[in-house]
Order: structure tokens, then sequence, then C-alpha cells
């Protein structure tokens, strides 16, 4: 839902980033991003001058934010149930696409990647924001594995392969209509990351 707390423009880029996730950028509509957040059609010109291509690569950005913010609250939870390792911090960016199909019945897609594969429609500026989006979550994945014993210079090439472990399983279970190439990777990829600890860190 789009939410009631948020404005007329919050809702748009909101609304935007869940119709991308599940149709794709170019069967995403600006007359159906209005009619989703509930906000009146004229309101988009007035929020997003720069038409579709705007509102799209807002939508790209506010989806990159909301992935990296997550991490934090992945963490925690890990501290909780003394499950500090970099598997459980995997296991718990995948729970929330095998969490959606539990109670949905559907693998929803990835707005970011959804913007990254549809290239006939969009533009440069959208990859580009793609690109910023999935640096800004690896940002925080990569510090979320030094927090959890990782070495440094290891840190960023691992998030990379968790980020794009991810992607593809989103990918691969959509097309299948089931959640099997996520738990899949969250299985073997665990225990690589477990591996990658320094021995010398904290428990």
């Amino acid at each position: 839902m789009a939410g009631t707390r948020r404005g007329p423009r919050e809702r748009m880029v909101f609304s935007a980033a869940q119709l991308i996730r599940r149709d794709g950028v170019g069967a995403t509509g600006m007359r159906d991003v209005a009619a989703h957040a509930e906000a009146p059609r004229g309101s988009l010109q007035h929020y997003f001058p720069g038409g579709k291509e705007q509102l799209v690569n807002e939508a790209v950005t506010w989806a990159g934010r909301y992935a990296a913010g997550r991490v934090a609250r992945f963490l925690a939870e890990l501290a909780e149930r003394a499950e500090r390792k970099p598997s459980g911090l995997f296991a718990a960016m995948v729970r929330q696409w095998t969490d959606e199909y539990a109670a949905t019945g559907t693998v929803g897609g990835c707005p970011v990647a959804a913007a990254t594969v549809d290239c006939a429609s969009a533009g440069p500026s959208t990859r580009r924001a793609a690109a910023a989006a999935f640096a800004a979550w690896r940002e925080p994945v990569a510090g979320a594995l030094v927090e959890l014993g990782v070495p440094a210079e290891r840190a960023e090439p691992l998030a990379t392969l968790m980020i794009s472990s991810l992607e593809g399983a989103i990918i691969m279970a959509r097309a299948e209509g089931g959640t099997g190439p996520l738990t899949t990777v969250a299985r073997e990829l665990g225990p690589l990351l477990d591996a990658a600890v320094s021995p010398d860190s904290g428990p």
C-alpha cells in the first residue's frame, strides 16, 4: 500500500517502485502510478517535470536507500539471536523475498534490477541511478561484513557477490514461480561467507 503518512510526492515514488518491481519499467505508466498512489493525475507534472524518466530514477534511488537501510536492522536482529555471522546476514537479505512468497504466493522483483534489465525503457540517467543505488546498497553490506569479522579488503567484493547472487536468484525465482533459487543461494553461499571471517575477530 502507498501508506497514509506519506505526502503525494512520496507516495508516487513509493508506488512507482512497487509497480516497477512487479511489472518492469516499460509496463509502468504514469497514470498507473498516480492511481496506485491515490494521487491526483495532474500532480505528476507538478512533482516530476522530467516526466517518467525522473519518476523512475527517483523510485530506483528510493529502492537503493531502502535496501541499504535494512542492513542495520538485519544486524540488530542477528545480535538479538546471537547469530552474528555473515551467513546470517545473507539469509536475512534473502528472507525478505521468501517471506513475501509465503505471504502472497508470488516473488516480487527488485526495482533496481528491473530498471537495469529493462534497457529498452531505461535511458542513460536511469542506468546511472541504478548503478548508484547498487553502490548505496553495497556500502552498508560491506560495512556489516566488517562488523561481523570479515577483513576490510574482502568485504566489498563479498558484498558484491551477495547482492549479485540475490538479484540473480530473484530473477530465477520469478521465472520458476517459487523460492527454490533463493533458498539455494542462501544455503550454498553461507559457508563461503562465514569462511571469510578472520580467525582473529572477536565473538
